[in-house]
Formats: C-alpha cells, sequence, structure tokens
C-alpha cells in the first residue's frame, strides 16, 4: 500500500472522510483499463470536482463510487463500512443513502411517468410508505423551486431547466448523504446552468450534502468545488483544493486544461499528439507522449501521486513541471508577477 492509499485507509487513520475510494482499478472485457489506482476522499458537507477528457474514466470511478459497478481492486469505503463488495439488502440499503443526478433528465426520467410518480417510484423503492411519498413530493418539488402542481406533469411539458430541478428533487427523495452530479449542468444553457448551481450550492448549505461533481467545462468546477481531482487516462494525476490547484497547477496536463478552458486568465498551451488508446497506454506516464517537459524518467512507470503542498498533490516526476513550460506571461512559482 503506498503512503497515500494509506493515509485514505480508514483501518489506518483515526479520524475519516464520509467516503473514501482506496485503490480502486477496473479493466473491462476489451481490454481497456479504464480506472487504476484512483484514491479519493469526500467530506461530508464538501464538493469533490472530478475533471478530465472524454474517456478519462471520470463516469466509470463515479458508478464504483455509487456501486453500480464493482471494482476488479481496492476498496470503498462509505461511512467507515467497506461497500466495494456489497449485495442484497445491504447493497439496497445503501443505495438510499447514495444518489445519482445523471448528465440528460430527458432520457433519465421515464417519459411515461409524471413527475410526481418519478420521485415516488425511487421512494417506493426505498421502502417510503404511502403517505410518506404523498407528503414528500410536494416537499421537494418546493425545494428545488418548482410548484407542487408540476407533479402531474410530464417530462415532455418542462423545460431543460425544469427538468433538472425534477431529477434532483427525485434524488434527494431518499435523503442521501451524497450526491454524484454527473454533467449535470452540461444540457442547459449557461442562464439555466447557473441557476441550477445555485440550487445545488442552496441545497447543500440547507441539507449537509456532499457532492461528486464530474463535469468537463472547467468554469463550472471552479465555480462549486472544494476540492477538484485531474484525470487522465484513467488515474488521479493531481488533486487538491479547486483554488489552490487552479492558481497554482502542479502538473503539465491540468495546466493543459486550464489554458484551454475560456475566462480562467491563463495562457494557451497547445498540446502534439492524440489522446492514447487505453487499450495500448504507453509504458510509464500516460501522458507522456503528449507532454511538453517529458524526459526519460518519464517512460519507465507512472509516478505515485505525491505531496506539494499540505493537501496538494500531485503525479509527476518533475518537482514543478508547470515552471517548465513555455508558457508566456506566467510568473515562476513563489515569485511575484512583473511590474
Amino acid at each position: 500500500m503506498n503512503a497515500l492509499a494509506a493515509a485514505l485507509d480508514p483501518t489506518t487513520t483515526g479520524s475519516r472522510p464520509l467516503m473514501e475510494v482506496n485503490g480502486i482499478g477496473i479493466t473491462f472485457k476489451n481490454g481497456v483499463r479504464a480506472v487504476s489506482n484512483v484514491n479519493l476522499t469526500v467530506n461530508a458537507g464538501e464538493t469533490l470536482g472530478i475533471v478530465g477528457e472524454s474517456g478519462c474514466g471520470k463516469s466509470t470511478t463515479a458508478k464504483i463510487m455509487l456501486r453500480l459497478l464493482a471494482p476488479d481492486e481496492g476498496r470503498v469505503f462509505f461511512d467507515g463500512e467497506d461497500i466495494s463488495r456489497l449485495r442484497g439488502a445491504k447493497l439496497k440499503k445503501l443505495r438510499r443513502r447514495l444518489q445519482v443526478v445523471p448528465q440528460n433528465p430527458q432520457t433519465s426520467l421515464n417519459p411515461r411517468l409524471s413527475v410526481g410518480d418519478s420521485i415516488a417510484f425511487n421512494m417506493r423503492v426505498h421502502g417510503y410508505g404511502a403517505k410518506q411519498r404523498a407528503a414528500r413530493i410536494p416537499e421537494m418539488l418546493d425545494r428545488v423551486g418548482l410548484d407542487p402542481s408540476y407533479a402531474g406533469r410530464y417530462p415532455h411539458q418542462l423545460s431543460g431547466g425544469q427538468l433538472q430541478r425534477a431529477a434532483i428533487a427525485r434524488a434527494l427523495a431518499t435523503e442521501p448523504e451524497v450526491v454524484v452530479c454527473d454533467e449535470a449542468v452540461s444540457a442547459l444553457d449557461k442562464s439555466v446552468q447557473a441557476q441550477v448551481l445555485n440550487l445545488l450550492a442552496e441545497l447543500q448549505a440547507n441539507l449537509g450534502l456532499a457532492y461528486v461533481f464530474i463535469s468537463h467545462d472547467l468554469a463550472v468546477v471552479e465555480h462549486i468545488s472544494d476540492r477538484v481531482a485531474v484525470m487522465y487516462l484513467g488515474r488521479v494525476v493531481e488533486e487538491g483544493p479547486a483554488r489552490e490547484l487552479w492558481d497554482n497547477p502542479r502538473h503539465p496536463y491540468t495546466a493543459t486544461l486550464l489554458s484551454s478552458a475560456p475566462g480562467l486568465g491563463q495562457r494557451r498551451i497547445v498540446l502534439s499528439g492524440d489522446l492514447p488508446n487505453p487499450a495500448n497506454p504507453p509504458s510509464g506516464c500516460g501522458f507522456r507522449s503528449r507532454c511538453p517537459v517529458a524526459d526519460e524518467r518519464c517512460a519507465t512507470e507512472w509516478p505515485l501521486l505525491t505531496v506539494r503542498t499540505k493537501q496538494h498533490h500531485a503525479s509527476c516526476v518533475h518537482e514543478d513541471p508547470v515552471t517548465l513550460l513555455d508558457i508566456p506571461g506566467r510568473a515562476p512559482t513563489g515569485s511575484e508577477p512583473a511590474a
């Protein structure tokens, strides 16, 4: 067990986060190593953002956390209990505490069910009685900013923003402690995105929810996240407090992602080459075939996440690789901007 994984293992630490992912990995039948040696923590009441290119393993990691997939290796803990191999009644009981808001509510909400029936179905599966369901449906709709009369409407009668609010109400109906938002605002217009993000923040403050927020939109992740994990080719290459990671990235891939996001004030870094085939990745560090600062050390093994500051970890053989990038106008780490 590496040092970071040991630090995340609840058997070796006195205090524990609400949710922990300890060295998980999974390989699909087509030979694709989708996730490898991922370690993450989610604390009560906080938002962990997960970012990266399409195919980097974000959603697969979330499915393992939700126990929609069982990892080939590693463990997932929820409230101190190893849930990696739960089955039957114990797994069903767990699902009440772990809920998801998917990307597209137009496909996640059954078009044959009214909004109220969709919320009621989720509650009925988890043992809520008829009287409880009848009382809770209008309460949930009101909490997400929808009039209780929307319980009788069908998905095709709602706008995109209203649909996503209904999906959030359905997720919250079972009183979860962790909600996974998988690209939950990417299908919405920018103005509606802001409304839904503000709603999620308000619900978190009022209910003490923890979010795992997956997105390719870095501006959205910056707005809502307390901490951010950056994934590349199935691995976490950098993780730390959102503001610190944005202001001082410690991995060249993170710096590249930030440079490509409009409005974040980063100078553009253009990579050569394409994302490697996950079924046949390069030797050593998976990013080396595109990395502007790769050297011979990068071809031997993928470096483990190492501590760069107290809560900031990066997976790179270079101590501060971003200072090696040729980014015009960027001051070296720890220096003051030029006058």
